[in-house]
């Protein structure tokens, strides 16, 4: 009897196929909220369809937030409100929590269109990565003209302008001590200095 044998070069088993990405909804993340999935004082956010979960705030963060949001309170032009950390919903697959949103009279906390922003205001710390390459970009798509990113450890702010599809065309840093006027609020000018915290380590 003959025998026959072949021998099978191996082959690599087949790549898988990618799995499909879950988009979230506002109405997804309300539900979630209301049936406790998301456990209650746990801040997320949700960035064209996707949740993220915030980090926690640190105490320089919260030291600067209340500072800065008592100076705007205490000067603002009596045409702007000032909302702080509210929940923002400026379309169905974006709900953000910025942490001072300045706006024209017309706006409301629940209600908020994005051409009512005059300036939008992050303190980062903890967040700083997620602030400057996750929230900056989307903030841009928004259409959210000034963006300030104040940093909570150097107190120098980056501030963006121009917004555009592909993120913010004009960025510049300015150091604690010099002057930040915002470019669609007359009368209003601001230097993180004065509100009287020293940068980490100085």
């Amino acid at each position: 009897m003959n025998t026959f044998s072949r021998s099978i070069a191996p082959q690599d088993p087949p790549a898988p196929e990618p799995f499909a990405r879950w988009k979230w909804t506002l109405a997804d993340l309300d539900r979630m909220t209301e049936a406790g999935i998301i456990p209650e004082g746990r801040n997320v956010e949700l960035i064209d369809g996707e949740l993220y979960a915030l980090s926690a705030k640190g105490n320089r963060h919260e030291m600067v937030r209340s500072e800065l949001l008592a100076s705007m309170f205490a000067r603002r032009p009596p045409h702007v409100k000032v909302f702080s950390e509210l929940g923002w919903r400026p379309r169905g697959d974006v709900y953000l929590e910025p942490g001072l949103l300045l706006t024209e009279a017309r706006a409301t906390a629940a209600a908020c269109p994005t051409d009512a922003v005059l300036l939008l205001i992050e303190i980062a710390d903890t967040s700083r990565s997620y602030d400057l390459k996750v929230k900056a970009p989307i903030y841009a798509r928004l259409g959210v003209r000034e963006l300030w990113v104040i940093d909570a450890d150097t107190l120098i702010t980056t501030v963006f302008r121009e917004p555009h599809e592909s993120g913010y065309q004009s960025r510049i840093e300015v150091a604690a001590g010099d002057l930040l006027v915002p470019a669609l609020i007359d009368g209003f000018s601001l230097r993180v200095a004065d509100l009287g915290i020293e940068p980490e380590g100085a």
